[in-house]
């Protein structure tokens, strides 16, 4: 099937809604676990201990892009993160990935760890920025603000980051994870690319019968838009079944990457 028309399929085909626990306000406690699956065990203050206590947005907010408009993607929402979206409209696929690892590293005041490369390869640490520098075409920093390490900062570093990196830089700074098995909460699938795309696993659940897995997946997208929990017929996907979304040729263990905390 042409892709073009698999796209028009995927962006006007319903898809049946899975229950969810209605009072369920973070990503751990707002959906179900598939029957026969239970959670998986995740290390404490780890990254993926802190994805599973992301605040969503109330059961069926819509997903909006930056602009405040409905997303085309919204009709695989199956949850929203409590998360800004800047009106600039940089915040988009793999941003969304950058923009979770950051905010995770900025509240454990971990700075030395908060850095990404550029597609060009230059590497922009946030502490350079929070000291007063600014990145400059010829790829060097200068000194040009007075030293801050406030929230503002850090999204005004953000913003920067999104507008030289991309899917095809942040490929490259993951490790490829060998074994599929393994699959963790913070992992990412991604395809380096114009356009690249990149989904990050929020949760992750397991049969501990058959020891298949199945995991939750947010996005952004282009234009940018609210970070979303996705959903086809079941927000729960797996990699043994083809996902019907958008990109969903990405959820194959080819793709699957982890971010490297160093």
């Amino acid at each position: 099937m042409p892709k073009a028309l698999l796209w028009l399929l995927l962006l006007v085909t319903p898809h049946p809604r899975t229950p969810v626990i209605k009072n369920g306000n973070t990503v751990g406690t707002r959906f179900k676990t598939p029957a026969g699956y239970s959670p998986t065990a995740v290390p404490k203050q780890s990254f993926g201990d802190w994805l599973l206590h992301r605040p969503l947005k109330p059961s069926g907010t819509p997903t909006l892009t930056y602009t405040g408009n409905i997303a085309r993607t919204n009709r695989y929402t199956a949850g929203v993160l409590d998360i800004s979206v800047n009106k600039n409209g940089l915040q988009q696929c793999a941003d969304a990935a950058i923009r979770l690892i950051a905010e995770y590293l900025y509240s454990k005041k971990d700075y030395q760890a908060l850095h990404f490369n550029f597609t060009s390869g230059f590497n922009c640490d946030f502490v350079h920025f929070a000291e007063g520098y600014r990145y400059q075409q010829n790829g060097t920093w200068k000194k040009l603000a007075t030293k801050s390490y406030s929230r503002d900062t850090f999204l005004k570093y953000l913003d920067l980051v999104f507008s030289y990196a991309g899917t095809l830089s942040l490929e490259k700074e993951l490790q490829p994870v060998n074994n599929a098995a393994d699959i963790q909460v913070g992992d990412l699938f991604i395809k380096g690319g114009s356009p690249g795309h990149c989904f990050i696993v929020m949760n992750v659940v397991e049969n501990k019968t058959t020891g298949q897995k199945k995991f939750l997946l947010a996005q952004s997208f282009i234009p940018a838009q609210n970070i979303q929990i996705v959903q086809s017929d079941s927000p729960w996907f797996s990699l043994y079944e083809y996902a019907m979304i958008p990109y969903g040729q990405l959820i194959n263990k080819a793709y699957l990457k982890r971010f490297s905390f160093k």
